[in-house]
C-alpha cells in the first residue's frame, strides 16, 4: 500500500496489510483509508502482457467494487503489470538481502503504481491546461 502527499507528488510505502479474509480486509483498508484522510483509492489491475482482461483483474474489480460500497469513495483501477518486477529490480540492484527484498518488493510495487497513476494525472492536467485560451 502507499498514500500520495496532499498534493499528489510523491508517494510512500506503507506496511503491507496482511490479507485475513474479504470482509476483515475490506474493514482494514476502510479503517486506513479514514485514518489517512484518503479521498481517491488507486487499486492495481492485473492485466495480462497484452493488455487483455484476466481472471486476476476481474476479481479485482469486483474488489474495487466492494470497496467502494464499503467506503463511498471513488475506486480506480491503474495498470500494474510490471510493477513487482520492476520493484525486484530495483531491489536487487540496491544490494539488500533477499529476505529483507522479500518483505519490501510489495511495498515498492504499490509506490511504482501510485507514482505512475500520479505522474499521467500531472501530464494530463498539463495537457489540459495548456489547451486553455
Amino acid at each position: 500500500m502507499a498514500l500520495s502527499d496532499e498534493l499528489g507528488w510523491t508517494a510512500q510505502g506503507l506496511p503491507t496489510l496482511e490479507r485475513k479474509n474479504k470482509q476483515a480486509d475490506l474493514e482494514a483498508l476502510a479503517a486506513l483509508i479514514r485514518q489517512h484522510g484518503v479521498r481517491l483509492v488507486i487499486a492495481g489491475n492485473p492485466v495480462r502482457l497484452s493488455g487483455a482482461e484476466s481472471a486476476g483483474s476481474r476479481a479485482a474489480a469486483a474488489f474495487a467494487e466492494q470497496l467502494r460500497r464499503r467506503t463511498g469513495l471513488e475506486v480506480r483501477l491503474w495498470d500494474e503489470r510490471l510493477t513487482t518486477r520492476e520493484a525486484s529490480r530495483v531491489l536487487r540492484s540496491s544490494g539488500i538481502s533477499i529476505a529483507k527484498r522479500a518483505r519490501a518488493v510489495d511495498r515498492l510495487a504499490a509506490v511504482l503504481l501510485l507514482e505512475s497513476y500520479l505522474d499521467r494525472e500531472r501530464a494530463a492536467q498539463g495537457l489540459l491546461a495548456d489547451q486553455q485560451p
